[in-house]
């Protein structure tokens, strides 16, 4: 290669948040109750050695060759999406689901992973061709649909959390796109009168407060009418999907709503979730110490809840140093997604961190009851070898894209 060196930010920010994330794994196994956790952090530094090369190959190819195997790549993804809902296994907490495909037994990895990191490429591919923004709701459905197919596929399994994420990555790529803020408000209020229609009252108001927005944007007459009755059809579609519901599903949903109505069934994980957090204070109970976490009352302490850990034993501040480590590696990446030395290298970019903050902020909403609990990883410090492989792979891209731009003359 031409001599420019790697993005070393960037690449000490990583190592910093995974080695933060193996030392709670570390002491989320230190229990005095059996739990799942034990010895999960030397199984989670396998995965990091692994993660490291896959991020090393990544980085070894060609944006060029990336663009022309997008469309591949992302096909490949949705082929391996169908085969899961048909083979497809459940695993840990998600044992009723179709989440993994395995082969004798042994569980070869997630689809959805792979999906998230092709739908990022081929969305890259598909925006970065584009002569101009998408400037009405007509122009936006091929992307819709790309990012659309494997969210419907991965709910299928079902698995929520992860269908969140490939919406998250179409609405950051979209604004990275051109596409005006308006547009991608009037894209997401079906689902907002969706979650509204829960209060007649609130859903009133959006939707006179949506019919004041678009008469005041002038868009299109027919775009228009359409917005508004779909939007009035949420109302409806609400309370089917409520009455399909199963009775369990109906209360872990009223569980976020109100999490004293079912402290020992569909609220417990929310209400340990929250004394862990704060019972921390300020300085935290001590690293290995937490209380909840030794007696094994936080569950899944080593993969989606891992967060409470932190709040647990480190307190305020071990959890502002968590969070202080995100917004500057995410800063970093919207410095690289903005030096990109063309639109398909910054879409790669702002799509990844679309990904990865979309991550972080289901998982940490989760622990602290603003978010339903739907089971997602947080980003380099849950325990899971397919989510830290997509992490390192999307890593090696950035550092490609960010290798890129130095060689074009771009200033550290």
């Amino acid at each position: 290669m031409r001599g420019q060196s790697l993005d070393r930010p960037l690449l000490l920010e990583a190592f910093l948040l995974t080695g933060f994330g193996l030392l709670m794994l570390y002491s989320a196994g230190q229990t005095d109750a059996p739990t799942n956790a034990v010895g999960v952090w030397t199984r989670q530094l396998v995965w990091a050695g692994a993660a490291l090369v896959a991020g090393a190959v990544a980085f070894r190819i060609s944006p060029r060759i990336i663009e022309w195997l997008a469309p591949g790549v992302y096909l490949f993804s949705l082929l391996l999406l169908v085969l899961t809902l048909v083979i497809g296994t459940g695993a840990g907490s998600a044992a009723g689901t179709k989440s993994w495909i395995a082969l004798g037994g042994v569980r070869l990895g997630q689809p959805a992973e792979l999906a998230k990191l092709g739908t990022i490429l081929f969305l890259a591919h598909y925006l970065s061709n584009l002569r101009e923004p998408p400037d009405s709701l007509r122009r936006l459905i091929p992307a819709c649909l790309i990012a659309g197919v494997p969210t419907f596929l991965v709910l299928a399994q079902p698995d929520l959390g992860s269908a969140i994420v490939f919406v998250g990555i179409l609405f950051a790529m979209l604004f990275w796109a051109g596409v005006r803020p308006a547009l991608l408000l009037l894209l997401a209020s079906p689902a907002i009168s969706l979650l509204l229609a829960a209060n007649t009252a609130l859903w009133a108001v959006w939707m006179i407060l949506l019919f004041v927005v678009l008469v005041a944007w002038r868009i299109y007459i027919s775009e228009g009418v359409l917005v508004y009755l779909v939007n009035s059809a949420m109302g409806i579609v609400a309370f089917i999907l409520w009455n399909k519901l199963k009775p369990y599903q109906q209360r872990r949903f009223q569980s976020f709503l109100n999490p004293d109505i079912d402290p020992g069934g569909a609220s417990y994980q929310a209400i340990q979730s929250k004394v862990a957090h704060g019972s921390g204070g300020l300085f935290g109970s001590g690293y290995t110490q937490g209380p909840q976490k030794r007696l094994a009352f936080l569950p899944e302490q080593h993969t989606d809840f891992i967060f409470p850990v932190v709040g647990e034993e480190l307190g305020f501040l071990g959890v502002t140093a968590a969070l202080g480590l995100y917004l500057i590696f995410f800063l970093t990446l919207l410095r690289i997604a903005r030096r990109a030395t063309d639109p398909f290298g910054g879409l790669i970019v702002f799509g990844v961190l679309g990904l990865l903050f979309t991550h972080m902020w289901e998982n940490i909403g989760m622990t602290v009851n603003v978010m339903p609990i739907t089971g997602i990883p947080l980003p380099f410090f849950s325990y899971g070898g397919s989510f830290l492989l997509t992490c390192g792979v999307a890593i090696g891209l950035v550092l490609r894209v960010a290798w890129e731009a130095r060689g074009a003359g771009y200033p550290d």
